[in-house]
């Protein structure tokens, strides 16, 4: 089970996003080919333009998964009352590879908080089988990882890992 010192409940993305969970794989997440995603570390919205380069470590061949990133902080974070929104779901990813094998069914869209910190959460579950998703959200907006698992039987993450970002002046562009 998650321990208070696990960065996700840190980051309160286990209760904002999910329930509690333990990790049974893990993903990295790549922007640029050089910009990795670590828990709570911040880049910069410039340098998340073009959606990343998503691997699932763990899987086996007839394992398939379902990646989800979403922002719990719109549109602000001392206020998120637009709770959640969603920025890309692939689905079918296979358990040994990337996620560009994977069916987009979603497209990715790139961070652009406006007010306050914001945390981007990605969030792999592990599907019943291949093509077992039935339910696509209607709206980006007021996105619900935990109802989007439920209607579709995902269960809870097997993996997650999310960055802060916030708006950037021109003085903060490097």
């Amino acid at each position: 089970m998650a321990k208070i010192s696990d960065p996700l409940v840190l980051g309160r993305v286990i209760g904002d996003v999910v329930d509690p969970f333990s990790p049974s794989l893990r993903i990295s997440v790549t922007y640029n080919s050089n910009k990795k995603v670590y828990n709570g570390h911040e880049l910069f919205p410039s340098s998340v333009t073009i959606k990343p380069k998503v691997e699932v470590h763990g899987g086996d061949m007839r394992s398939f998964f379902t990646l989800v990133m979403t922002d719990p902080d719109v549109p602000g974070p001392s206020d998120p009352y637009l709770r959640e929104h969603l920025h890309w779901i692939v689905t079918d990813i296979p358990g040994t590879t990337d996620v560009s094998f994977g069916s987009e069914i979603v497209s990715y869209e790139m961070p652009r908080p406006n007010i306050g910190i914001h945390r981007f959460v990605f969030l792999v579950f592990k599907q019943k089988g291949r093509q077992t998703l039935v339910s696509t959200p209607p709206s980006r907006d007021r996105f619900n990882t935990r109802k989007f698992a439920e209607d579709n039987d995902l269960g809870l993450p097997v993996a997650a890992v999310f960055f802060n970002a916030q708006r950037e002046t021109a003085c903060r562009k490097r």
